[in-house]
């Protein structure tokens, strides 16, 4: 019988990932394969201050962030967004090909307000400890 709650068949229904990314053809490849590889809906900023003002209209259910974005990186970003109660809970990702350095960076108290975890996201790149098999 159909209820007519096409959410209740299809949680991710209507779901939106924003990301912000200024190198444009990474942002497009990602928007791309967001839309053909799942069923959500994908919102691209070019940097943060754009991001902050499309958030008046987008209502996100998880960010990607790239960090290295110029004025504001994606830790400030983070962290504005994090300020406003409405969205505190979001989920946010935040990408770069600047590794080593942002592991620093987001262990530094000071940087950031909220939790971040580390989860050796990016263990698989870094160099194999002495020792261990490469």
């Amino acid at each position: 019988m159909d209820t007519g709650n096409s959410d209740q068949k299809n949680p991710t229904a209507g779901k939106t990932v924003f990301i912000v990314e200024d190198d444009e053809a990474i942002g497009e490849l990602l928007v791309e394969a967001i839309q053909q590889e799942t069923p959500y809906q994908a919102v691209l900023a070019s940097n943060g201050f754009q991001a902050l003002k499309m958030l008046r209209t987008v209502k996100p259910d998880v960010f990607i962030l790239d960090y290295g974005l110029p004025g504001m990186n994606g830790l400030e970003f983070y962290d504005a967004i994090h300020a406003v109660k409405a969205l505190e809970h979001l989920p946010v990702l935040i990408v770069s090909a600047e590794a080593a350095r942002i592991q620093k960076e987001v262990k530094a108290p000071a940087v950031r307000t909220g939790p971040i975890h580390d989860f050796g996201a990016f263990a698989p790149f870094a160099e194999p400890a002495p020792g261990e098999c490469s």
